[in-house]
């Protein structure tokens, strides 16, 4: 059977409070009168009453509010009682007080409970030592130290419980963000990778459409293109779900040339020549995925330009197009709108600023003169990925030739 952290706490609360007056209640019962079994009974009913209601408030994590009633109840319960004992008083306090400062602590906050527990143990270890028969010092640091451990007993079980509820309210948090954090991801990669392979399908049947009945041979090699299209679609999306989804700057720009060049967009690549790290390098990838569909599905580019370069101890890629909008003449898009100029959306650059962020970088998104468009991405790098430029100053470029579409 699990025993668990509430039914500890209870049962060690029953065990010390039985355990401390079950021989004052023998005492009592057997030596003293009716009248001091009905002050007993009395006095119990005072002591344990209010001693339930503060270990059932911490068990439930309740706030302490208020002037501390039931604990004054209480104490006068263990020490005011004591005197109806006569010379015995002394059976009385020695079980009643180490379980009343299990009371104080629960109650009363550390600054205040401290220092009373620190006088009860004062006040027992002295009583104990000289005043009752055969009083001597190690009876009084007997009870003093019964007074300290019993106390910080009651209230660490009980703080277990409350401390236990509160991590397996925090482990149900952290399992439900890494849940929706997991969805966001696949969400954000299906939206960055399908978009780009989606519009590479769409050009290309396009084409082949219309060179079937020109140029038979030629709209075959665009089918065999989008057929090989549609497979890296295919398995982006298993690699997006299975989350083993790696890019390459390199391949991307690539892959974005030869989709530029099918839409008859002239492309021009300036790439600092250095090998960055894994995850610089596939954040700017996903920069040059999303700008260059942008591109394709947004706009009227005739041209379009990738760029890296040092920016400090950051890289910067640019790409930026000449395009103007479908039906332009109406407002000027934001700073965040799609790439291309077409106000609203969006979605995609959002997602591309959260990768951004992930690696203390920044997007920024913007229009460039009348009908341009500018994508900027600066991702911090370590200064030992700059070491593979020529001069060591990040300077060094590797152009590829322009592609005319």
């Amino acid at each position: 059977m699990r025993i668990t952290p509430q039914g500890l706490a209870i049962t060690v609360v029953i065990t010390i409070s039985v355990g401390f007056t079950i021989n004052l209640i023998a005492s009592v019962l057997l030596f003293g009168s009716l009248l001091h079994d009905g002050i007993m009974v009395v006095a119990m009913a005072g002591f344990f009453v209010p001693h339930y209601l503060h270990i059932r408030a911490a068990l439930r994590g309740q706030a302490f509010r208020g002037f501390p009633v039931a604990l004054l109840v209480q104490a006068a319960a263990a020490y005011a009682t004591a005197f109806a004992f006569g010379d015995q008083w002394f059976v009385w306090i020695a079980p009643m007080a180490p379980i009343l400062m299990g009371s104080v602590l629960i109650r009363l906050r550390f600054a205040v409970a401290l220092p009373i527990v620190a006088c009860a143990m004062a006040i027992h270890a002295w009583v104990f030592t000289t005043v009752p028969p055969d009083g001597n010092l190690w009876s009084g640091l007997y009870f003093a130290i019964t007074v300290f451990v019993t106390g910080f007993v009651t209230y660490a079980v009980t703080r277990l419980v409350v401390v236990t509820r509160e991590l397996e309210r925090a482990r149900a948090d952290l399992a439900e963000a890494a849940v929706l954090k997991e969805r966001l991801r696949i969400s954000r990669d299906l939206h960055d990778g399908l978009g780009h392979s989606l519009s590479a399908i769409a050009l290309k049947g396009d084409l082949a459409r219309r060179l079937v009945e020109r140029d038979p041979a030629v709209a075959a090699g665009e089918l065999e293109e989008l057929v090989r299209v549609a497979r890296d679609a295919a398995q982006d999306v298993r690699q997006v779900v299975r989350g083993f989804r790696e890019m390459s700057l390199s391949q991307e720009v690539d892959r974005g040339v030869a989709l530029l060049t099918a839409a008859g967009v002239r492309c021009h690549v300036n790439l600092v020549d250095v090998e960055w790290p894994k995850a610089v390098s596939e954040t700017l990838a996903w920069g040059v995925r999303e700008g260059i569909t942008n591109v394709v599905r947004h706009s009227r580019a005739t041209t379009c330009s990738i760029t890296t370069s040092r920016r400090g101890r950051a890289v910067r890629l640019e790409v930026v197009n000449d395009g103007r909008v479908e039906g332009d003449g109406g407002p000027s898009p934001a700073p965040g709108a799609s790439a291309g100029g077409r106000s609203g959306g969006g979605s995609g650059l959002a997602g591309l600023r959260e990768r951004a962020e992930q690696v203390g970088g920044s997007m920024v998104a913007e229009r460039v003169g009348d009908s341009g468009f500018r994508l900027v991405m600066e991702i911090p790098v370590p200064d030992a990925s700059f070491q593979g430029t020529a001069d060591g100053s990040g300077t060094s470029e590797l152009s590829r030739p322009e592609v005319t579409g």
